[in-house]
Parts: C-alpha cells; sequence; structure tokens
C-alpha cells in the first residue's frame, strides 16, 4: 500500500527532531544520500572517465523534471542554478519599453520581486496587487491593462500558502496577450503542475525544497515559442548548438532551453536531484499531493483546537498546500520560533506567524509530538507573560 510510513525509510531523520521545513529546505532521501556517495567514490578512483555516463544522467534528469512539470519535450528544459538565476533570465532577457507594465502580487517571495523591481530603471512598472480577497485570481486580472507584458506569481504563495487557480489566470493572461511567469517553488514535487495546463510561458523551481533535492540546482521551463523572445544574458560552451565541438567559431544559441545553461552543469546535485526525483515519481505525484493534503488537513485540525491559535493559511481545500501558517495572540513569535527549534521542532517563522510544512512521507507521530512541544512552549510563555 502506498502510505507515508510505506516511505519513511527513505527518510532516516534523527528521531529527536520534528521536520516540519519543506518549504524552505528539505532533508534528502536516502537514496539522494547514496547516488551522492556513489558518485564521490567514482570520481575519486576514476575522475570523469565516465562522463558519458554523467551526460546521460543530465538527459535523465531533464525528461524527470519535464514529467514533473507536464512539458511538451525535456527541450523545454533548462537545469539552472535556482529560482532566482532563472527568473532574472526572463526578466532581463524581455526586450522591454518605457512604460511596460508587470502584474504581481503583494505577497511574493524577493526572488518573484527584485528582478520585475530592478526594471524601473528602464521604465518598467511593477503593480503588485493584494490578494487578500474573496477572489485574488480577479484581483490580479483587474489589474492587466494595455501596458502589462507580463504576470508573474507563484503558485503557492510562500508565507500564507495561498494555492492560486493557475490555469484561470493563464486563460486570461493568452486573452489578453500577456506573457505568463511562475515561481513555481513552493508547489513542484507536493502538488500536481501542468505546464501545458496552466498554458504558462515561463515557470521555475529550485529542488531542495518539495522536490527533496540538494541546493544550487533547479529547472526553468521555457515554452518553446517564447524562447526567441529572451535575449540571452549569459554565454559559454555549454548553451551552443553544437555543444562539444570546440573549433567551431560560427557558434549559434542551442534550439532548446540548454541555450540558458551557459558553462559546466553541477554533476554531482543532478545525481542527488535525480535520485530524489525518483522517490516522488516512485510515489506518483498525485499520491504524494493526497498523502501531504492529509497532513496539512490534520495540523488545521488539532490547531483549531488550540485556545488563542488563528490559522493565517487558507481552510479551504482548494486553496491549501503544504504550508501550515499560524498566530497565537499575546505570543512574541520570534521566541517562540527559537523555541521550537531548540525543542526539535524544525519549521520557519514566515508571514506574522509560526510556519510548519511537512511532506508526504512525514508520520502522523511526527506531528502529534510538535503539537504537544508547541502546547508545551504556548503554556511556558503565557506563564511567563501573567507572572510579570
Amino acid at each position: 500500500m502506498n502510505t507515508a510510513q510505506s516511505w519513511q525509510h527513505e527518510f532516516p531523520l534523527d528521531p529527536n527532531i520534528c521536520y516540519l521545513n519543506h518549504a524552505a529546505v528539505a532533508p534528502w532521501p536516502q537514496r539522494a544520500v547514496e547516488a551522492v556517495s556513489r558518485f564521490a567514490r567514482e570520481n575519486a578512483l576514476q575522475g570523469a572517465r565516465d562522463y558519458p555516463r554523467w551526460a546521460k544522467q543530465e538527459k535523465h534528469l531533464r525528461n524527470q523534471l519535464r514529467l514533473l512539470l507536464n512539458a511538451p519535450s525535456s527541450d523545454d528544459i533548462a537545469l539552472v542554478k535556482n529560482t532566482s538565476e532563472a527568473l532574472s533570465f526572463v526578466a532581463q532577457g524581455i526586450a522591454w519599453q518605457a512604460g511596460d507594465q508587470i502584474v504581481t502580487s503583494d505577497q511574493e517571495f524577493p526572488s518573484n520581486r527584485i528582478p520585475w523591481q530592478a526594471l524601473s530603471e528602464r521604465g518598467v512598472n511593477l503593480r503588485q496587487v493584494a490578494l487578500d480577497g474573496a477572489d485574488p485570481e480577479q484581483a490580479l486580472i483587474d489589474a492587466m491593462g494595455p501596458h502589462t507584458r507580463l504576470l508573474t506569481i507563484s503558485s503557492v504563495q510562500y508565507a500564507s500558502g495561498l494555492k492560486m487557480d493557475l490555469a484561470r489566470l493563464g486563460t486570461a493572461c493568452r486573452a489578453r496577450g500577456v506573457l505568463f511567469c511562475v515561481d513555481a517553488i513552493q508547489s513542484l514535487g507536493a502538488l500536481p503542475f501542468d505546464a501545458q495546463a496552466i498554458d504558462c510561458d515561463f515557470a521555475m523551481a529550485d529542488g531542495h525544497k518539495w522536490l527533496l533535492g540538494p541546493e544550487g540546482l533547479g529547472v526553468f521551463y521555457c515554452r518553446a515559442s517564447a524562447r526567441d523572445q529572451l535575449s540571452l544574458t549569459q554565454h559559454g560552451w555549454h548553451m551552443v548548438e553544437a555543444m562539444g565541438n570546440y573549433d567551431l567559431t560560427d557558434w549559434s544559441p542551442a534550439q532548446s532551453a540548454r541555450r540558458f545553461e551557459a558553462g559546466s552543469p553541477n554533476t554531482l546535485a543532478q545525481h542527488a536531484l535525480s535520485a530524489s526525483l525518483e522517490v516522488l515519481l516512485d510515489v506518483g505525484i498525485e499520491q504524494v499531493a493526497t498523502l501531504l493534503h492529509q497532513r496539512t488537513r490534520y495540523l488545521i485540525g488539532r490547531l483549531e483546537q488550540l485556545p488563542g491559535i488563528r490559522l493565517l493559511s487558507p481552510q479551504t481545500a482548494d486553496r491549501q498546500s503544504g504550508i501550515v501558517t499560524f498566530a497565537i495572540d499575546g505570543i512574541d513569535h520570534a521566541a517562540l520560533h527559537r523555541a521550537l527549534m531548540k525543542a526539535g521542532v524544525i519549521c520557519a517563522q514566515r508571514g506574522g506567524g509560526i510556519r510548519w510544512s511537512p511532506h508526504f512521507y512525514t508520520s502522523e507521530n511526527t506531528l502529534d509530538l510538535a503539537l504537544s512541544q508547541l502546547q508545551t512552549l504556548m503554556a511556558a510563555q503565557q506563564s511567563k507573560s501573567t507572572s510579570r
């Protein structure tokens, strides 16, 4: 049976911690650890003798990412350092004109805000739309006008965990001739993602969150028809069409998304990420999402029973992701976060509260222990406040 318990052997976490921080940096599955160990031994004993095999591994990784994104082709997949790099490729690659407008939300992580703000020196206006209304998609759609060139939005908001209706936004962009860019870092590997169904031009994500991989390697999906709309900002031996022909002086960029990969690939991280994706694909992303939804619903249900807690994450199923953020009346959240970390509940302080982010394999026992620690620390803080 494909349950969370049947996959816990892949995650031999320290029994003294409750890991609820996948929206920040995830632990590697055992397969990734073993893949890195094998690669390191191979490199130490043989150097790059088997480099052609490394190239095959790179090709395999592209296809794994194609499957997770439901991209039309692995040619649409570029392997990048991180989400910020991919977003910068888009921001710096478009031929902007003074007066152009970009629409985004007021809840974006800096990676999906700073590259666009940096365009102000070219006369490009960034419009940040509030998402706290009853219909956040309509608010974004209404903000698009005749000068809007691009809509950029996170698939899931990093602080609240709000899940966006990307297909609706993609339809609106296509009807208006607006480019559609999706920062998918808080959903890829946790929830199904379909680049074709949502009709996006660009999507990107790091490997070190829900994809369970290492830092320093991410994915950039670029629709084939949109590639020529981006001027290249980096150049090197790896991004040319005739890669491997080192004597050719009359070069041209690769027709595929490899054109965004300037130099030597991160082969070590490729081996690790590929092993991590193998776990997700073996479980099946639909089942990953089902198991994760069970965990977030369990957390929300238990948190709602605790006095003084306010949920900051959506409570309707169609808006929920793997992120559960909550605040506590009369509590110093910075102090509470430090205490939780010291007690072994690995989490983050985000969005005015405490953010917990389990994954599909997280056991109910882990959640119960984290909740017990939370109750103990809440009582201690409240007692200290009362005694003053």
